[in-house]
């Protein structure tokens, strides 16, 4: 019996959360080598709560050798909640826990926070709060733990398919977000 909901944040209950292209342009690079210089100045770090977002930019001004005169994280950060998506979990909300499992940074966590965003959820497992990032199965086993279930009294919604392999190893039903109405489907057809 399925007694959790776990939705991811960027790519499902937000659209536009990716801010590494608005970064891109802000610095005049691309953004595959911003993520190259991203993750050589330790984005992994930073999404665990590791590093503050401002140890994060020093770290890339010395692997980058350019010089960033603000923190961008924050605020290029914007994006729009999926209306279909958010009306979804305030249903599911009338039958079963619903929580957020996402990887966050702090500058991101905190704008959501202060706009209010996550009030629609039982509760927050945010990835710079618990110390791991998806998709090392250690995030879903906090949250498991944490929220007294076995993996199989669990639904995990993502859109990233390593995440998805990653629950489903673990025995959490997982679901590979494309959008608002097939999850809708998806989820009546497991749930009912």
């Amino acid at each position: 019996m399925i007694k959790l909901i776990i939705f991811d944040l960027g790519g499902v209950f937000y659209s536009d959360a990716d801010v590494t292209p608005k970064i891109s342009v802000e610095l005049g690079i691309e953004r595959g080598l911003f993520l190259e210089y991203a993750i050589r100045s330790g984005l992994n770090e930073l999404s665990c709560g590791l590093i503050t977002a401002n140890d994060f930019w020093h770290r890339f001004e010395k692997v980058s050798g350019m010089h960033v005169s603000e923190e961008l994280w924050g605020k290029l950060f914007n994006p729009s909640i999926n209306e279909d998506v958010h009306n979804l979990i305030i249903n599911l909300r009338k039958r079963y826990r619903v929580v957020a499992g996402t990887n966050t940074i702090a500058p991101h966590y905190e704008i959501m926070l202060e706009r209010g965003d996550l009030t629609v959820f039982d509760c927050v497992y945010a990835s710079n709060i618990i110390g791991n990032a998806k998709p090392d199965q250690e995030f879903f086993r906090k949250i498991l733990n944490a929220e007294k279930i076995a993996p199989n009294e669990a639904v995990f919604i993502d859109d990233t398919e390593v995440n998805v392999r990653s629950a489903d190893g673990l025995g959490i039903k997982a679901i590979h977000f494309r959008d608002g109405i097939e999850l809708d489907r998806l989820l009546n057809r497991l749930i009912g």
